[in-house]
């Protein structure tokens, strides 16, 4: 290894957070080339993930980082719903290994080398009616620049409440709503505003009511989309759910 190579090899193991993936780009912006990046892979001071998608040999990868990545590659994706509720400390049971819920308004897939490590799932949403190129209620997790992005506590209510009947029971929708005391009203209630799912805006109003928590005395449920006067009614897996105007 000649002094040149040598030299961007140390820039890129000094600058390299532990845990993270890189790019192609990630390396181009560092001085190394494609061809200088497949002889790291070969002399093992690399480890080639996927086309174009590096890692430390040495290093695990972590979920912060790798999700940062996956913001690049899937623009709007973000942690939402029951994630999201968990992140921010509002969650009914302590899984060993929960699935990362990750939500965003594109077409998309996560890639393999991310679903060997992690227990993720990807969906395209558009429960808002928002920009797709600045979504709603979405920042980065704790006000951290280098934090992946996630739902702040009111959108994930709505992302997980909208799930129920697919692939969130009801009864863990209205114990986790049961836990969602803190919520700001007028966060929630501009985003129930925006709501396109009148199923998702009446099971808010509905679990709300039901526990009697602070935020729904403060909703102008009179003002939300609620749709027609007849109930919505639908089979679950898990029982009846007959939703009201």
């Amino acid at each position: 290894m000649n002094a040149n190579t040598q030299s961007k090899l140390k820039t890129l193991f000094t600058s390299l957070t532990p845990g993270s993936p890189l790019t192609s780009e990630d390396l181009a912006a560092l001085g190394i080339s494609a061809d200088l990046a497949v002889y790291y892979v070969r002399t093992g001071w690399l480890k080639r993930l996927a086309r174009g998608v590096f890692c430390h040999p040495s290093h695990d990868l972590e979920l912060h980082p790798c999700l940062r990545l996956m913001q690049r590659k899937i623009p709007g994706v973000h942690v939402g719903g029951k994630t999201a509720l968990e992140w921010h400390n509002i969650r009914q049971y302590l899984l060993p290994k929960p699935v990362v819920m990750l939500y965003g308004p594109n077409s998309g897939s996560l890639p393999d080398w991310f679903l060997q490590r992690f227990t993720a799932q990807y969906h395209r949403k558009r429960l808002f009616d928002e920009d797709p190129a600045a979504l709603q209620d979405v920042r980065p997790f704790e006000g951290e620049d280098n934090s992946p992005h996630v739902s702040v506590p009111e959108r994930a209510l709505l992302e997980m409440l909208s799930e129920v009947g697919l692939r969130q029971s009801l009864q863990e929708a209205r114990e986790l709503t049961e836990g969602s005391y803190n919520l700001r009203a007028d966060v929630l209630n501009e985003l129930l505003q925006r709501c396109k799912s009148i199923k998702t805006v009446r099971l808010c109003i509905q679990l709300g009511r039901e526990a009697e928590l602070p935020w729904f005395s403060k909703l102008d449920t009179d003002k939300l989309p609620t749709g027609s006067k007849r109930p919505w009614v639908s089979k679950l897996p898990d029982g009846i759910l007959v939703l009201k105007p």
